[in-house]
């Protein structure tokens, strides 16, 4: 797994967490299990979190290099995730400048 999006993975992944905010994480599973990457495997544990299935949360968590056991809220955990995709698409600005 590669710890870098590239930008449309980056736009991709923005989308997906918006789906998952509007209540779609059926959708939002379907697509972020076709993004590698750190962040993609934080936002696949975060649907699994809204799903209820904490187990395979867990397991995606580990991937993120996340620890599960000190996960915030749903809320609060989609709102560093945001953070964290931010800091990585101004980053990838940054770099492209």
């Amino acid at each position: 797994m590669t710890a870098m999006h590239t930008p449309d993975e980056l736009r991709q992944l923005q989308g997906l967490a918006a789906q998952l905010q509007a209540g779609d994480w059926h959708a939002a599973h379907d697509g972020v299990q076709r993004i590698p990457g750190l962040l993609a495997a934080w936002l696949h544990g975060i649907v699994h979190l809204q799903e209820g299935d904490l187990e395979d949360a867990e397991n995606w968590y580990e991937r993120a290099g996340k620890r599960f056991r000190q996960r915030e809220s749903l809320a609060q955990e989609l709102a560093q995730f945001h953070a964290a995709l931010a800091q990585a698409m101004a980053g990838g600005a940054a770099a492209g400048a």
